[in-house]
């Protein structure tokens, strides 16, 4: 249930942060909270702005702009799942809130195709089947990731493809202009949103790779010419690398890197990365070539089931669009029988991904190929955040196969960033002056670092630090501030169900997985007395426990608990349970500690 946090103000402008000394520190408040309604006006001349993902953390990206009472969605992105929560196929938005606001949403525009920007379109596209606005490269991967799924999903009416080196689009009531930039996926789209409110500046993902072997570098005079425009309301911006300090790595500079690697070392070369990213897989055939090996791509053992589209669907993409030669990446089947110091593959599971192939090859899952300790494996990526343990365990593994491994950390220059650093972003707010900063897509402090840079280099009046759920108000000349207020969640689709993260089936694991849980059944007649001793198990309590001390403890207790109630208390089931679970706990926390807090549940059979 959505609930509006209503708080009562007096009925005047928020006044603007102070004009600051140069120099000095600029005020930055977290965000103005102005006066906050039920629902924002459908009339009004201002353009709100709001996030239910992608605020505050990575993933999981769904921004919404609302002018004249009509919603344009900006990407729709999947999250990183929840490791407490467990078993769940992906993670994305609570559309609940837009669901009963869906006669006004005039579409969806995406600003690039990476998963946690277009993910969930499948899951959450049904439920409005309003237009998808992309350009060529995102428009395939959501033609290839529908196919087979009965969604009456119609790609030549449902998708709107824009060109990727910009356009104009009328989706009234706004007006909405593309601008390409560079990203580590081809074909990024910054957004420069039109209303009479003024003109926002939605940057997508984005940084400054002046040597993208597949795209052309960023306009730069058209970006200034953005940027300079007085009529710049506010600049939503990526903030995903704003801690960098040091200049940009190249995708040139990874290229040599590889090289040097693939020159020297023994037998086959196994670079992971990411499988959208074609400027990278383009590299990894320059420096095989340039080391004298002939370049492929690891391509599934067997057909995927369901519609998915991973490294072999991007290679095919990869050429159908001109971003790969045919000759560029062969598969590895057909290099198979090459020596194998002239072998280079190039493979999923830089993030240890349960299934992906790397991890398969870890364990030993992938018949046709097995790993040697004459290899070498490459990880060509950062690790994402939360997915730390993931990696550092194949790290080990690999280490323990005798397996010789490349790493960001111990080796320069093996990934090119698709997000800008300090450097760029000074370089950015040289050129771009918004009146408003809100800075999106990052952890809290990297926000905050943004944030300051668009007001000391942008020269922007406000920065607008909010939380997802935060809808700000928008107008050329006014003070920013937060109209209204929403709660936000997110939902796990597992299989064919979808749960919300506060359903009590996710609180219960969580608690399950922190604390064990003790199950108690008991045979009882239908006065209560007990007619039999009470079976009692566990998960994470006493499997350990061979002697069966603590399971005869408890069994003890509970009899004596049960013994003692009257008649009365004995036929009221619900007393019946709490009476065992107090008497359980007593046992559990003298053998464990008071910090212990399991879950008790209580079964009966009547005897």
């Amino acid at each position: 249930m959505v609930k509006v946090r209503e708080k009562k103000t007096a009925n005047k402008t928020p006044t603007a942060p102070a004009k600051q000394k140069k120099g000095a520190t600029p005020k930055t408040p977290r965000a103005i909270h102005g006066e906050n309604k039920h629902e924002t006006d459908n009339n009004d001349d201002k353009v709100y702005f709001m996030a239910l993902g992608g605020l505050e953390h990575i993933g999981q990206n769904m921004y919404i702009y609302k002018y004249r009472g009509k919603y344009l969605v900006v990407d729709c992105g999947m999250g990183f799942l929840d490791e407490e929560i467990g078993a769940g196929d992906v993670q994305y938005c609570d559309t609940t809130w837009l669901e009963k606001r869906k006669k006004d949403v005039v579409g969806f525009i995406i600003t690039h195709g990476h998963e946690d920007h277009i993910g969930a379109l499948k899951y959450i596209w049904p439920k409005f089947r309003k237009p998808i606005y992309c350009t060529r490269f995102p428009a395939e991967i959501i033609r290839r990731t529908f196919m087979g799924i009965e969604l009456d999903f119609n790609p030549n009416k449902d998708i709107v493809e824009f060109a990727h080196d910009g356009a104009t689009l009328d989706i009234a009531p706004f007006t909405v202009e593309t601008f390409h930039v560079t990203h580590s996926v081809p074909e990024a789209q910054m957004l420069i949103i039109q209303t009479a409110a003024g003109k926002i500046l939605h940057t997508g993902d984005w940084t400054f790779n002046d040597d993208n072997p597949v795209e052309p570098t960023t306009d730069f005079a058209r970006l200034s010419e953005i940027g300079s425009d007085p009529k710049l309301l506010a600049c939503m911006c990526d903030s995903t690398n704003s801690s960098r300090q040091t200049k940009q790595v190249t995708e040139t500079q990874v290229r040599d890197a590889l090289t040097e690697i693939m020159k020297n070392a023994p037998g086959r070369v196994f670079v992971t990365g990411y499988s959208r990213s074609l400027a990278r897989i383009k590299m990894f055939a320059e420096a095989a070539r340039a080391a004298g090996r002939i370049a492929a791509i690891k391509e599934r053992s067997n057909p995927n089931p369901v519609p998915y589209v991973g490294l072999p669907e991007f290679r095919e993409m990869g050429i159908k669009l001109g971003y790969l030669n045919k000759d560029d990446v062969y598969t590895h089947s057909e290099i198979k029988d090459l020596p194998a110091e002239k072998q280079a593959i190039f493979l999923t599971g830089s993030q240890g991904e349960k299934f992906a192939m790397l991890t398969r090859l870890c364990h030993g899952q992938v018949k046709e190929m097995k790993l040697m300790p004459t290899d070498t494996v490459v990880f060509s990526a950062i690790i994402i955040p939360g997915r730390e343990q993931d990696v550092s365990y194949l790290y080990n593994k690999l280490a323990r196969m005798g397996v010789k491994t490349h790493t960001i950390f111990d080796t320069d220059n093996l990934h090119a960033s698709g997000h800008a650093g300090r450097p760029e972003l000074e370089r950015f707010y040289d050129m771009v002056h918004p009146q408003v900063s809100v800075p999106m897509h990052g952890d809290y402090i990297n926000e905050m670092l943004n944030g300051k840079m668009a007001m000391e280099r942008g020269g922007a009046k406000y920065m607008m630090v909010v939380h997802n759920g935060e809808m700000i108000a928008l107008r050329d000349g006014d003070a920013p501030y937060v109209a209204e207020t929403i709660e936000t969640n997110y939902v796990v689709m597992e299989g064919e169900t979808e749960r919300s993260a506060n359903d009590q089936v996710y609180k219960n694991r969580k608690k399950i997985a922190a604390n064990g849980a003790v199950f108690v059944t008991l045979p009882v007649d239908k006065r209560g007395f007990l007619k039999g001793v009470p079976e009692v198990s566990s998960a994470g309590i006493f499997e350990t426990d061979e002697t069966g001390f603590m399971k005869r403890q408890i069994q003890i207790e509970i009899t004596k608990a049960i013994d003692g109630l009257t008649k009365a208390e004995r036929k009221d089931r619900n007393n019946l349970t709490r009476m065992v679970q107090v008497a359980t706990n007593r046992v559990v926390r003298a053998a464990l500690g008071a910090d212990k807090k399991p879950q008790y549940r209580v079964h009966f059979i009547q005897k």
